[in-house]
């Protein structure tokens, strides 16, 4: 197999993030579909059709159960190609997204909480506001064009990514209903199956994919999130190192990738934000509108990403633990930090499992979360509008 060139790794790589911005076009429009069409006549239609019986579950937990399993699949083979042969694939590499991205959890859940400290029924919220949406920013950055370096949508992506991991793990380690024993054993069997074979070193995909819709059920029916499936097979499938090209298509995991990245960012997110999003606001009160609920995840969203973001990475570069991504101004990491309170898919996901899908507080929780992303994309957009380039990179 003939070697990549850079020209053909950068070109990659802009291919991915163009793939994730247009997906995050459509999430927007579907998204503002589904609130014209939750505030319309048609509401009555939306909600029957969210909770239409197909077999065994609702098409909207089909949605959120089994199609999410793909999208955290996806989710799965970004972060462990990223760690193992891509932008992450060093410790070096690995400091400035790592603790921005921590940090850009750990403020909002903390201001999420603040806001909400004398109403202990909605502090099972407080991961709501953590999560940002990379195909949504990627899609807000990329009507910026050339005014925003490189730089700063890989570092965005970069972040997004470990975001994604730290909300995989909260998922598995605090929403978690009661265990069925039989069915995690046999979750833990059908793992240890797919460890073997990457031990193994199972060179086709359809063999990872087979067990995992095996694995889905099972960790279905043992009272984990079904979801948690899907990161579980990207883990297991192999992927070729290839020094620092991560486009070796040989490799299961990046034949998986390839071939779901589409599907995902087109139809299976888009179709998440569609019969998740809609929130019907025509009753909608002043006082509901300020429930500690609503304003904690939009502060969350709007404040705590760009304080724990914003504040991490000039701390490091101002210690001289790392430099400045290159091209770039302290007013772009600035807009760079509001982009990441963009939430919403992540977000939605989280508040469905906080509070049960389509509770009182799940729907002021999505008020919080489309308003905060709507109010972090405006904001974001114009500090970056307004900003210069910064010094090209040394060469």
């Amino acid at each position: 197999m003939p070697r990549l060139t850079p020209r053909l790794r950068l070109s990659a790589i802009r291919r991915l993030l163009a793939s994730q911005a247009g997906g995050g076009y459509v999430l927007m429009a579907a998204a503002a579909i589904a609130m014209l069409v939750a505030n319309s006549g048609l509401a009555a239609d939306y909600v029957h059709l969210q909770h239409l019986q197909l077999g065994p579950l609702s098409l909207l937990h089909w949605i959120n159960d089994a199609l999410m399993a793909l999208f955290f699949l996806l989710v799965g083979c970004e972060i462990k190609r990223e760690f193992v042969d891509g932008e992450m694939a060093t410790w070096p590499r690995r400091i400035l997204p790592g603790v921005a991205a921590l940090a850009g959890m750990a403020a909002p859940a903390l201001v999420f909480l603040a806001v909400n400290r004398e109403v202990p029924a909605n502090s099972n919220g407080w991961a709501i506001p953590t999560a940002t949406d990379i195909a949504f920013a990627l899609g807000v950055l990329a009507l910026l064009g050339n005014r925003v370096p490189g730089s700063l949508k890989l570092l965005l992506t970069a972040i997004a990514v470990i975001d994604d991991l730290g909300a995989i793990v909260v998922i598995a380690a605090v929403y978690t209903s009661g265990v069925e024993v039989a069915a995690l054993a046999a979750a833990a069997a059908l793992g240890a199956v797919l460890a073997v074979m990457n031990a193994r070193n199972v060179a086709a995909a359809w063999p990872y994919l087979l067990v995992g819709a095996a694995l889905w059920v099972a960790v279905y029916l043992s009272g984990l999130h079904a979801t948690l499936a899907g990161v579980i097979v990207a883990l297991a499938l192999p992927i070729t190192r290839s020094r620092g090209v991560p486009e070796h298509r040989e490799s299961p995991l990046l034949q998986v990738e390839h071939a779901l990245a589409p599907v995902v960012a087109f139809a299976i997110v888009p179709l998440f934000g569609f019969f998740n999003a809609g929130v019907d606001v025509r009753a909608l009160t002043l006082s509901a509108a300020l429930d500690p609920l609503v304003i904690g995840v939009v502060a969350g969203l709007v404040l705590g990403k760009q304080i724990g973001i914003f504040g991490a990475i000039m701390a490091l570069v101002r210690s001289g633990v790392v430099t400045m991504p290159a091209g770039a101004t302290t007013r772009q990491i600035w807009g760079l930090s509001l982009l990441c309170g963009i939430g919403f898919t992540m977000s939605l996901f989280i508040a469905g499992l906080a509070f049960g899908e389509g509770s009182a507080r799940d729907n002021a929780a999505k008020l919080g979360i489309i308003a905060g992303s709507v109010i972090a994309a405006m904001a974001g957009v114009a500090v970056l509008a307004g900003s210069r380039r910064g010094a090209p990179a040394a060469q």
